[in-house]
């Protein structure tokens, strides 16, 4: 019969073992979950680690008097044991998991985990009707020391192995926990106030195997659902891991100006060869002194915006290396505190290879002005040393000197419009009223327009249409494009003048009746010394185009063959009492 008694306790002793193992499981894996970045369900981990902890270490502890055939009373110490355990290993859970730098974060939640595993065994103990107590303070002594270097020990190897050591962590706690209760109660000998008699005994072994079969049944469910979740949250953070570790792109995490982590690109292209090389170092030794305060100031204000657009800034590496870079900063958290993630590009490359497109461009319209300069300027250069020899050999007619005269002229005018086009000039900006300059620009032109059977129709708005400018370059924008209109209509008709006011913009319409410009050519207008006219020099458009575009405005042409061409020109409407900033050249 004894036999029979001693393989039942050995079963309940390995069963409560089991409890003991599973539960310390459980509470690891919450852990390590509570460690994870972005962790959304904080609360959840921590609720849900303590109370699978407390529930299993109460199971155990009942299981485990049985095994040692001590007498188990269900009084009020149990309920408040389970309460206390719960409420302290949730608070060891939260100094485990800080991140506030203290290097007793180990110790101390050592110190509390221990203290709630130790209290539900003892308060339970203690919480029985006892009529007599005999204790020996050296077992008890004994008991606290091995709990407290199991929990340590426990919980420094889940620490160091980044949960890879949780089996053995939890085999650590879990023989802890039942090394504790073995030697407590041998270190207690009690005697009752009073023995149940059989009918309660089977009540309360029968509530004692409900208890004790709930709580399996959770502990096992918890563990399931923990592994579970532990095992798919990995996953995504080993395709996470790739996925940042073979990136292109620098990726890396700032917090408190400080570098925490960066991937093998952003080491590359810092030329660092360790990732101590610049974890833990500020931030901002490797930025430009010029734009410390900047960057600074940009990252205080991520934390109300959450993120930031693309961006270009300059670094330096660790070898004094400039680097051109477009950086995307975002507002995120890690280990429970702010932090920002920053994805950097190395543009210095590419801005190389804009840099000598650019230079490419300039080169090719510098090209194109330079054989079109030469090409204007050869031809009345070419008449004048005609006219020159001809003189030289002893022939002199008034006329020639007239005509050398307007070929001179026509060269003085070409090098005047390129001096307008190439010097920047400062011109005094005041309100004008596009109505009268208009007005001034017909006259101007009208008996010109008259001796080519063309009239000049023009229609005004009511109320004044002010812009803000330099009156003679806006005229001059009106002259150029109503001459065209005249010098194209060789068969007479009428040019057609329309001012009007358009939301926040003045609007000009000059439309002729001339055979009109095809798409092809529309394309080209604007261009230097690109021109459809016999004798023009492609010039006067150019400069109007440039005037129009110092003045905020914009220029649209639209034209039909045999019918006639449309200029539209904008300025942006602005009231004299209106402040206004131009780009006067």
């Amino acid at each position: 019969m004894s036999s029979h008694v001693g393989t039942w306790s050995i079963a309940f002793l390995l069963f409560a073992l089991l409890i003991s193992l599973f539960a310390s499981y459980t509470m690891f894996n919450f852990i390590g979950n509570l460690k994870r970045q972005n962790n959304e369900f904080r609360l959840f981990w921590l609720a849900g680690g303590s109370f699978v902890f407390g529930i299993g270490l109460w199971a155990k502890h009942l299981v485990a008097s049985m095994a040692l055939e001590k007498v188990v009373y269900f009084t009020w110490s149990m309920p408040i044991a389970l309460f206390f355990t719960i409420f302290f290993s949730m608070m060891a859970f939260v100094f485990l998991t800080s991140q506030s730098g203290t290097k007793f974060r180990i110790a101390i939640g050592t110190f509390v985990l221990a203290f709630s595993v130790g209290l539900l065994n003892y308060l339970t103990i203690l919480g029985q009707p006892i009529a007599h107590i005999t204790v020996q303070p050296a077992l008890i002594a004994i008991s606290i020391l091995i709990l407290l270097a199991g929990t340590y020990t426990s919980l420094k190897l889940h620490d160091l192995g980044r949960g890879r050591n949780r089996n053995l962590a939890s085999l650590t706690l879990g023989l802890s926990a039942m090394i504790v209760q073995i030697i407590g109660t041998n270190a207690i000998d009690l005697q009752y106030q009073f023995y149940y008699n059989w009918d309660k005994l089977n009540s309360d072994v029968n509530f004692l195997i409900l208890i004790i079969g709930i709580a399996g049944v959770l502990i096992l469910a918890s563990t399931w659902a923990t592994w579970y979740i532990d095992k798919r949250l990995n996953q995504m953070d080993e395709r996470y891991r790739l996925l940042v570790e073979n990136s292109l792109d620098t990726i890396a995490i700032f917090k408190k100006e400080k570098w925490v982590f960066v991937n093998q690109a952003g080491l590359r292209m810092f030329d660092a060869v360790h990732p101590s090389d610049l974890l833990g170092k500020p931030i901002f030794s490797f930025l430009p002194a010029e734009d410390v305060d900047k960057v600074r100031e940009r990252m205080k204000n991520l934390q109300f915006k959450g993120d930031n657009k693309p961006m270009q800034q300059l670094w330096y590496s660790l070898s004094g290396r400039l680097l051109d870079t477009e950086i995307v900063e975002t507002m995120t958290t890690l280990c429970n505190e702010p932090a920002v993630q920053v994805i950097i590009r190395d543009i210095s490359e590419r801005k190389k290879n804009e840099e000598l497109m650019i230079n490419s461009e300039k080169l090719y319209v510098a090209g194109q002005l330079a054989a079109g300069i030469a090409h204007e300027i050869r031809n009345p250069l070419t008449s004048l040393k005609g006219f020159l020899h001809l003189i030289a050999s002893g022939r002199k007619e008034a006329s020639y000197y007239k005509i050398m005269n307007s070929e001179l002229d026509r060269i003085e005018s070409i090098v005047s419009e390129l001096l307008m086009l190439a010097k920047p000039q400062v011109y005094e900006l005041s309100y004008h009223d596009v109505r009268e300059m208009m007005r001034d620009t017909i006259t101007l032109l009208e008996t010109q327009a008259i001796l080519h059977s063309i009239s000049i129709e023009a229609t005004y708005s009511r109320d004044p249409l002010w812009v803000y400018g330099v009156s003679n370059q806006i005229k001059q924008v009106f002259i150029n494009v109503i001459k065209n209109a005249i010098e194209a209509m060789i068969d007479g008709g009428a040019i057609h003048v329309n001012l009007s006011r358009e939301s926040d913009s003045v609007r000009i319409l000059i439309s002729d009746e001339g055979p009109g410009i095809g798409q092809d050519q529309l394309a080209k207008i604007g261009q230097p010394f690109y021109t459809t006219k016999e004798k023009g020099t492609g010039l006067g458009l150019m400069v109007s185009y440039k005037i129009v575009d110092n003045h905020e405005g914009y220029i649209h042409v639209s034209s039909r063959l045999g019918i006639g061409t449309t200029f539209e020109i904008r300025f942006p409407f602005r009231y004299p009492e209106t402040p206004a900033v131009m780009n006067g050249n």
